[in-house]
Order: structure tokens, then sequence, then C-alpha cells
């Protein structure tokens, strides 16, 4: 990333050397409810017009490789000065309530052009008086310097998130770094899988069955932020998340109108997605809710774990298991869970209901309640109830019901 030169300005709190950068910005936002509401211990007081007290979750993007983008503000008192020493150095993490505006100009008289969330990421791209220009998302515009941490590396480190995109048909995952290590587990293409380490060639990654080592050869890394929403992307964000929970209610009826008439004409207790064991049988589902699909999903544990499978009798894997289950409510889900942290609309952790999705690096299960989750673990373990829901850190939490 090339560096051109840097800001300096005085805010009432900070004085802060400011980069200019030349690279490209990067981001697909997708929304993300349940972002934190963390409040700094040394956070300034918020004026509550700039900050807001919207309870809307933030919204999250990829922001890969980086953050930046060419200034085109005419700040006075550039000065020139060595390239930055570590890629955070331009990166600035907000510290707010809940959000802070992000306005066209630099004042508070300047039109909101959207949010930036508590803990999301942008670019500072020059300074103005006590004010930031900043890019982030699909916004650009200014923000008070005291509601942002610059160049504070831990910090970025600590509310980013390091991925790695699977980019071959099937990745072995190993316990050591080393292709004559023991096979840990297999992830399929298009997964997306939590870093925990990188050295040598090789990316130690989070699934199911642990911890374990990936050649870099057969994934892409890159580091995920919260980043800002504008006023456009949260009026069709809102739109959207509206349109699915009408569809939920409508998928909800649906499903108990069938119930009815299932219960009405038939005693039948096969499974929907797989010929029965001959030794147990299985209720059809019952209801149009969440409660019912966790109800319907606790039949199967016991049955086996089975890479790429979507029976829930003979075996299916962790994204099969879930796209199974929902489909005997009439409900359509892809069999990847990396996909499946885009379905529905996004819920907080601390909000979840029974038939909600949860979404974990490289696998997904369906919470039943009683901060339990049911899931197609591994091929040791088959179907089986899981507590606490949080075992592993949670990516995402989807609601279709």
């Amino acid at each position: 990333m090339n560096r051109n030169s840097i800001r300096r300005a005085t805010t009432c709190c900070l004085t802060a050397a400011v980069v200019l950068t030349s690279s490209s910005f990067v981001s697909n936002a997708a929304v993300s409810a349940g972002a934190g509401n963390l409040i700094s211990a040394t956070e300034t007081q918020v004026n509550m017009e700039e900050k807001g007290n919207s309870s809307t979750a933030g919204v999250s993007g990829a922001i890969a490789k980086s953050l930046g983008k060419e200034s085109k503000d005419d700040s006075k008192e550039v000065v020139q000065n060595e390239a930055p020493k570590s890629e955070y150095d331009d990166i600035a993490i907000a510290q707010v309530d809940d959000y802070v505006n992000v306005r066209s100009a630099a004042g508070e008289d300047g039109e909101v052009l959207g949010k930036l969330y508590n803990n999301s990421a942008c670019t500072v791209l020059g300074t103005e008086g006590d004010w930031y220009k900043i890019h982030s998302g699909d916004v650009e515009g200014y923000i008070k310097a005291e509601f942002l941490v610059l160049g504070d590396a831990e910090l970025a480190k600590s509310v980013g998130r390091r991925v790695a995109d699977v980019k071959t048909d099937t990745l072995n995952v190993r316990a050591d770094a080393t292709t004559d290590a023991e096979l840990l587990g297999q992830v399929p293409e298009g997964e997306e899988l939590s870093v925990v380490e990188e050295k040598d060639g090789w990316v130690k990654v989070a699934i199911e069955e642990g911890d374990g080592w990936v050649s870099s050869e057969f994934v892409e890394t890159s580091t995920h932020y919260v980043v800002a929403e504008s006023k456009e992307a949260e009026e069709a964000r809102l739109k959207k998340e509206e349109e699915e929970r009408r569809a939920a209610e409508e998928a909800a009826r649906a499903a108990t109108q069938r119930s009815s008439q299932r219960s009405s004409g038939s005693s039948s207790s096969s499974g929907s997605s797989g010929s029965s064991a001959p030794s147990r049988s299985y209720a059809p589902p019952s209801g149009g809710n969440g409660q019912a699909v966790a109800n319907y999903a606790c039949q199967f544990v016991g049955n086996p774990y089975v890479y790429g499978g979507t029976s829930l009798t003979n075996g299916a894997d962790c994204s099969g298991f879930v796209m199974s289950v929902y489909a005997a409510f009439g409900v359509g889900l892809p069999h990847s869970s990396s996909a499946l942290a885009g379905v529905g609309y996004a819920v907080s952790q601390d909000a979840m209901q029974p038939g909600d999705i949860v979404c974990y690096s490289g696998h997904v299960g369906i919470y039943v309640g009683n901060n339990t989750i049911v899931h197609a673990s591994t091929e040791a373990t088959g179907i089986k109830y899981t507590s606490p829901a949080n075992y592993r850190t949670i990516v995402a939490v989807r609601r279709i019901f």
C-alpha cells in the first residue's frame, strides 16, 4: 500500500498522525445484527445528536487487505513523513455507545450521510479542525475525532475478524502444519473459516473438530471489520428485513396449515429428508414457528453425520441438517454454513429463540432454547446437543420464523 503523506491535527483530547493512502477500498457490506454496544473506559461524553440512540444493530462488511482510499479534501497543514510501520496506522475504530453520524462537512450542521457503529472501522483520509475525513463501507464524510481511536493495532485486531475463504473443492484440515499430519476434518469450497494463526505457508483455522492447519495455497485470507452504513443502505436493509419477516410469517402459516392437513389425513411418521431407519420413527413437522422447527430437529439426535449429506435419518453434515430441517417446513435454504449466515434476518446472541440458525466458523446448528443447539457435529458424534450455544465463537445468528 502506498502512503504519500499525513495530516496532523490537534483535537481537544488527541494529537494524531493521519495517514493519506492511495490504495483501493474494498468492502462487501452485509447486514449483521447484535453488534456490541461496548463503551471505552476513557470514552469522551458523546453529544447526543451526534451519537444517536438507535437500537438498530451494526452492518458488517468484509474489508479485504485495506480500508484505504485516496483523499480528495484540501485540509491544511499537510506534512511529508515516512510510510507507516503498520497496516493499522490509518485505521480508526469508533468508540461510542451505539453509533456516530458521518456528515457531509466538518461540522454538526453537515448533512448526515450514514452511521458508523461502535467498534466499526474506517480509514482516515485527512483532518479538518477537530474532525476526521473518513471512508468506510460505501460512506465518505466527516466524524469528530473524539469519537474515533486511530492507529491502535490491538484494538483494530480485537474488533476485526481474520478469515480464510476456501478455494478448492475439498479442503483438508490437519492437526499440524504438514501434509503428513493427521486429518482433522474436511471443508467444502466456498466456506469461510476464522483464522487462528498464520505461518510459513500454512493457516490455522477453526472448524468443528478443533483448530487445524491448511495450506495457504488453497485459501484466500482477508480481514473483516464492521463498516459504516449509508442512509440509503440502511433504508434498503430495513425494507429487506421487513419483507423477510412477512415472508417468514407466510411460511409459518403455510407450515401450520400443512401440519393440520397431515394430522387430519395421515399418521405417517417418516422423516422428510431421507428414509427412516427401521428401528426409529419420526413425527412430521407440527406448527409453523421457531419452536416447531426446534422440536422437529431434536428428533434426529443420535443419527449419523455424513460429509455432504442431507438425510436427517441416514446422515447429514451440519448445513445439510439445517437445510433439511427447514425444508420440512417449506423453506428452501442453501447447503453451506457460510451461506446460511446470510439467510433470513439477523438477531443478536442475547435475543436467540428456538429455531434460530446459529453460525460458527465452518459450522452451523439450530438453537433449541436453554442455551443449547442441536447440530450435525462430526463423524465421531453425529447429530447431537451442545451447550452452551457459544461453546465456540458465534459468527452470526439468523432467524427464519
